[in-house]
């Protein structure tokens, strides 16, 4: 069981899969210089997204936002977006910023430019619109958790109620309730927020009924609401069985399971398992790993509950939610690790991903988890021990012909008179003194538990590092895609907007020979701000090569060069001077890896 359980928690990332959707290719080239105004902007991505109102933000070389059509998919395909431009476009650089939905529900931004007969003379700071507002993305993950962690709890104790068959169900009908009012909740909130989250806005602007009303028609929405038909049904379920005093038999049991399958079927039908390679099986798999984590993680709680009454049946529930444990923990090992290998990719993404490093830091949760998980086996082992000796220690009845002597062990036999010398079964005091030990260690586990669960629930909103190395290899040279960025912040400890910030740094392919480098700069607000001068240069010190400089142009927005020829690889140095002013600049170091 716990070798199980390190397989599933090593590599289970769950949901996340090979699926945000990244920048194949822009029309106009990113940089380009064209003779004629184009009549359209097209994006290629490498998998289907959604469009938005303001899926296409285009500034002309005065600021001023360009007037657009709507925007469409390219031909009918769903992995592209494409929007009209006017008929007579001025010479100078525009800037065009994008928002899409990916198919697994996340959404994905990006900036690009190109210039019409001639570059800008001077660059101007774009408003590109919000990337992300920080208070609706706070509240939707924290609704995301929530509806995770209520759905472990609905499935779990509904489970442990049906399958351990405690005497006393009691103590599982208050956890049962507010299980299913914080599911329900929780999911309201996700539709609600589902459009600003989306398009970046504030909370507020989750009552535009224009916006609910396109999240109502989008597949996230749709899994969503789904899920509230669902929630009402399983009520249904709920109180007919609480009012049935017959036995649960069967068509109960599988009443239920259909119930809790349907219920995944909405995180799998919107998340990651339906975008990407083999996405019928992924979808199965999903299923079963939410299902199973479930039972497992949600019936520790109700054992938690459980153990709080001192029961005689305790000795046979305990030992049956342990094997369900087993199941269960078997069913998320085969599901984690085929997960895992659609998500992570390679081993090398551990490190050197966001994605890898979550898993690690819920790896060290697991470990955690699996130290706790042996204590309360053995005590669990120790709770069922005594029902166990009593029956080993029960002899077999043989007929006796009437006024025979009593045997050894029969009634009637005085004590001290032989027979076999058995241990006496625990006292009372010795079952209640384990079934605390086991209720303290167990409660350790669940609150473990709940953090390994926060940790997966930010997993599935991170880019996946198949995906990463998909994007690295696909996405054009001249583009500005999150995957490779390195963030390198800086502070010249001038009192304005461009005095302190970060910049984003794109090395593409971080291989030996060409490499393209982008940078892109933001102020103290997060915004993106225009700065006189960016410059990086690499060094290998180990070889006593460089610095090679980059020589970035400035492209209107960002800067940007193709043609940085790293002859070797090693750990380089990358040295990243930003300058703000004619006299406030600073430089920063940073290490990059450039593989052979």
């Amino acid at each position: 069981m716990l070798l199980g359980a390190v397989l599933v928690l090593l590599l289970a990332g769950a949901a996340p899969a090979s699926a945000h959707a990244a920048l194949r290719a822009t029309d106009p080239d990113d940089g380009s210089v064209l003779r004629q105004a184009p009549r359209h902007v097209t994006l290629t991505f490498t998998e289907s997204v959604g469009l938005l109102d303001d899926s296409f933000r285009v500034f002309g070389p005065d600021q001023r936002r360009v007037h657009t059509g709507e925007a469409t998919h390219a031909d009918g395909r769903s992995d592209t977006a494409r929007v009209g431009l006017p008929g007579k476009l001025a010479q100078g650089t525009y800037t065009v910023a994008w928002r899409v939905v990916s198919a697994d529900s996340h959404p994905v931004s990006g900036a690009f430019s190109f210039s019409v007969g001639k570059r800008s003379a001077t660059t101007f700071q774009a408003d590109t619109g919000p990337a992300e507002d920080p208070l609706t993305r706070g509240l939707y993950d924290a609704a995301r958790y929530l509806a995770y962690l209520a759905a472990a709890l609905l499935v779990g104790t509904a489970a442990f109620a049906l399958l351990c068959r405690p005497a006393d169900t009691s103590p599982l009908r208050r956890p049962l309730v507010a299980a299913w009012w914080t599911l329900l909740g929780s999911t309201a909130v996700l539709l609600l927020l589902r459009a600003p989250y989306e398009a970046g806005t504030g909370p507020a602007s989750a009552f535009d009924a224009s916006a609910l009303g396109r999240t109502l028609t989008g597949r996230p929405g749709e899994a969503l609401l789904a899920r509230l038909v669902i929630l009402l049904l399983t009520a249904a379920f709920l109180v007919r069985l609480s009012r049935r005093r017959e036995r649960r038999g069967p068509a109960t049991l599988a009443t239920g399971t259909v119930l809790a399958a349907a219920l995944a079927l909405t995180w799998a039908a919107a998340e990651h398992a339906s975008a990407g390679i083999q996405v019928p099986l992924a979808m199965t798999s999903s299923v079963l790993h939410l299902l199973a984590t479930g039972v497992w993680l949600g019936g520790l709680v109700a054992l938690l509950l459980t153990l709080r009454r001192a029961s005689d049946d305790l000795v046979e529930v305990v030992p049956r939610f342990s094997r369900i444990a087993f199941a269960s923990v078997t069913v998320l090992a085969v599901t984690g690790l085929y997960q895992s290998w659609r998500g992570l990719g390679s081993l090398f993404a551990l490190t050197s991903t966001s994605y890898g490093r979550l898993l690690l830091a819920k790896l060290a949760g697991v470990a955690v988890l699996l130290l706790v998980a042996g204590y309360s086996r053995r005590w669990t082992q120790r709770l069922a021990a005594p029902a166990t000796a009593v029956r080993a220690a029960a002899p077999a009845r043989v007929p006796q012909p009437v006024g025979a002597p009593a045997e050894h062990g029969e009634p009637g036999e005085p004590e001290g008179s032989g027979g076999a010398a058995e241990e006496p079964p625990a006292s009372d005091a010795d079952r209640d003194d384990r079934r605390r030990r086991l209720h303290r260690s167990v409660l350790v586990e669940v609150a473990v538990a709940a953090v390994v669960l926060m940790i997966t629930t930010v997993l599935t909103g991170t880019l996946p590092g198949r995906a990463q190395a998909e994007a690295a290899e696909q996405a054009p040279a001249g583009s500005l895609p999150p995957t490779t960025q390195t963030t390198v912040p800086f502070d010249t400890g001038a009192a304005s907007l461009t005095g302190r910030g970060a910049v984003h740094v794109t090395l593409d392919p971080a291989r030996v020979g060409e490499n393209g480098v982008q940078a892109v700069v933001y102020g103290s607000d997060t915004g993106l701000v225009v700065v006189p001068e960016v410059r990086i240069t690499f060094t290998l010190p180990s070889r006593k090569i460089g610095p090679i400089d980059a020589e970035l142009t400035d492209r209107g927005g960002y800067w940007s060069t193709n043609s940085v020829n790293l002859p070797l690889a090693g750990n380089w140095t990358m040295k990243t001077t930003v300058r703000v002013s004619d006299v406030d600049q600073v430089s920063v170091e940073r290490r990059v890896r450039i593989e052979p």
